[in-house]
């Protein structure tokens, strides 16, 4: 028996290499003989990189980055196996957590430290970029990220603005200049992953719907989506790109809108991107069963998420899906309409979260033997009708 382990990691507890093989152990009680391949999977936020490096045997490689306030850090991104792909989530080097609570103010902090990233991995001859855009603290449009990588933002006079770009100087901007940009960016493919369809500014914009939780007011919202706007208009103006209302622009404060104009990314689902470059498809051949799993399933899960991705690609080989959640919500019995043919809970019953992290490995082992035993039974149905 062929069974494919790809779940997602279970956040602030075990890599999603850690969840397949505590269910792997599980299965081994009931099926010791059975070939169980991992493929640890992401959907582009919190942990693509450690999945992806564990999935193509690649490696985490460390470097020194600007952080949202200027401040120096030691971001992570992977090298997946073969070295021509890197991995990069861009909250290591401008995410949230980076800025204490009390000085969060998106009006100041930049993606200088996400586009240091990106020329750490030109630096080592990556083919292909894919970098995940979740958690951010800016609002600065990507603008951070460009000046990294080469380009210029002149005011009035035609001077260059000083210090890293940051979303309250964007109005400043009255001129683009990309001259001295990496030309190495021209040989790259850039993959975003991209899950929200924000455009860049307006009521559904970066400002006023992601704002308030990197520590906008209402009065700084309005100005940063004013000076979004603004950008958007000079760089229409000034490298041919209409990133205004495309969907995904305002992801990550507008980072969407500047990989498209200065880098000519692509925007992609973010579990599409997994999917592809773990080779999940051709895994799948062959397969009698497919696991997969997250920290919570909810009706949401069948939207984006990393079962539904797996969901996806097991149903074009014909191969059932279980998936395993820590825990199960009410509505999510709704997977099943989307690919999705059994569910799981690892915890045996409700109780705090701490419990649950404390135990989840054994729990994690308790729920892939309880989906053995269900295959067990269901084999043992086909001989009996079988006679």
């Amino acid at each position: 028996m062929k069974i494919i382990l790809a779940p997602d990691s279970f956040k602030e507890n075990l890599t999603s290499l850690e969840v397949a093989g505590e269910i792997e152990k599980g299965i081994r009680r009931v099926l010791p003989g059975a070939r169980c391949i991992k493929v640890p999977m992401a959907d582009g936020g919190e942990g693509t990189v450690q999945s992806m490096v564990d999935a193509t045997g690649g490696r985490v490689v460390r470097c020194r980055v600007k952080a949202p306030l200027g401040n120096v850090v030691t971001a992570r991104y992977g090298l997946l196996g073969g070295g021509r792909t890197a991995v990069i989530e861009m909250a290591e080097a401008s995410g949230l957590h980076l800025v204490p609570p009390r000085r969060r103010n998106p009006l100041l902090t930049s993606t200088f430290g996400t586009g240091q990233l990106l020329l750490d991995a030109l630096n080592r001859g990556v083919r292909t970029i894919i970098i995940g855009i979740g958690g951010s603290a800016t609002n600065d449009g990507g603008a951070g990220m460009a000046q990294a990588l080469g380009a210029r933002f002149l005011d009035a006079a035609g001077r260059p603005l000083r210090g890293p770009a940051c979303g309250g100087m964007l109005d400043r901007i009255r001129a683009l200049d990309v001259s001295g940009m990496d030309p190495r960016l021209r040989r790259v493919k850039i993959l975003v992953a991209c899950d929200v369809t924000n455009p860049l500014y307006g009521p559904r914009g970066a400002s006023h719907v992601y704002g308030r939780q990197k520590g906008a007011t209402p009065a700084m919202a309005a100005k940063l989506d004013r000076n979004l706007r603004h950008f958007a208009r000079i760089i229409k103006r000034d490298l041919g790109v209409d990133v205004a209302r495309r969907p995904g622009a305002g992801a990550a404060g507008g980072l969407g809108a500047g990989l498209m104009a200065f880098t000519r990314a692509q925007l992609k689902r973010g579990v599409e991107l997994v999917v592809k470059a773990t080779r999940l498809e051709s895994r799948m051949r062959g397969a009698d069963l497919a696991i997969t799993g997250e920290g919570r399933v909810d009706f949401q899960t069948a939207f984006g998420k990393t079962p539904a991705g797996v969901a996806a690609a097991a149903r074009r080989h014909g191969v059932p899906v279980v998936a395993i959640g820590g825990g199960l919500a009410d509505d999510a019995r709704g997977v099943f309409a989307h690919g999705i043919d059994g569910l799981e809970s690892a915890t045996p019953d409700a109780m705090p979260l701490p419990v649950a992290i404390r135990k989840s490995r054994q729990y994690l082992q308790d729920a892939g033997e309880r989906v053995a035993r269900l295959i067990l039974i269901g084999r043992n149905m086909r001989r009996r009708r079988g006679r």
